[in-house]
């Protein structure tokens, strides 16, 4: 549970949720070990002062960064299935989405999570399986009511089998900072996820949206 304690004034909250967001982003882009609370504030423009005003030290401002992203994350799902698109069509926004996320995010920002804040991180794994895993479920049945998807596959599996493909992106064994590019990891195991799933009409309507080849 994070400590940082909200003001009950508008103007403050609103500022604090800014320097909240902006911090998200430095420890998205610089990972979270490098990056101390001095770094912090002079990435913001800010005293260290205002800083600790907001937040008690660095593992409360963490926790509210991961507090933040994963309500930014929730907000994007349901914002894109509120768009009422096929099961094609709405995997394509969300890969749009998690594109824009992943070409600022640095690829020890997980590692750094799980190593060094492992409770937060356990937090935010469980908001994943909770809203994303949801998410993913429920775009797999729609797209097999909409015959876009096979109907010979179990969506709670492929669900599963999706995220840890995922999880498996930040594996810096496996995939070592800078060889191998996350934005690059992403599209080439989306298009793999999505060919593997689709229907010989999701694969011809995915063809024309993304020209692939055969």
């Amino acid at each position: 549970m994070c400590r940082g304690v909200l003001s009950s004034q508008p103007l403050m909250e609103d500022r604090e949720q800014k320097i909240i967001q902006q911090a998200t982003e430095v420890f998205m882009r610089y990972g979270i070990k490098s990056v101390n609370m001095d770094d912090v504030a002079r990435h913001l423009g800010i005293s260290k002062k205002t800083l600790y005003l907001v937040v008690r030290d660095k593992e409360d401002l963490v926790c509210r960064a991961v507090q933040h992203f994963s309500q930014h994350e929730k907000q994007m799902m349901a914002g894109i299935s509120a768009l009422q698109l096929n099961a094609i069509d709405e995997s394509l926004e969300i890969m749009k989405w998690v594109l824009s996320i992943l070409k600022n995010t640095n690829p020890v920002v997980d590692f750094d999570l799980q190593k060094y804040h492992p409770e937060i991180h356990k937090t935010m794994r469980a908001h994943r399986d909770r809203v994303v895993l949801d998410g993913m479920l429920n775009n797999l049945k729609k797209g097999q009511r909409e015959g876009l998807y096979r109907k010979d596959f179990n969506p709670e599996l492929i669900a599963k089998l999706y995220m840890s493909r995922v999880d498996t992106m930040f594996d810096q064994d496996l995939f070592p900072f800078p060889h191998w590019n996350l934005s690059d990891i992403y599209t080439q195991a989306f298009i793999y996820h999505i060919r593997g799933i689709a229907s010989a009409k999701g694969l011809d309507y995915l063809r024309d949206k993304m020209k692939l080849k055969n």
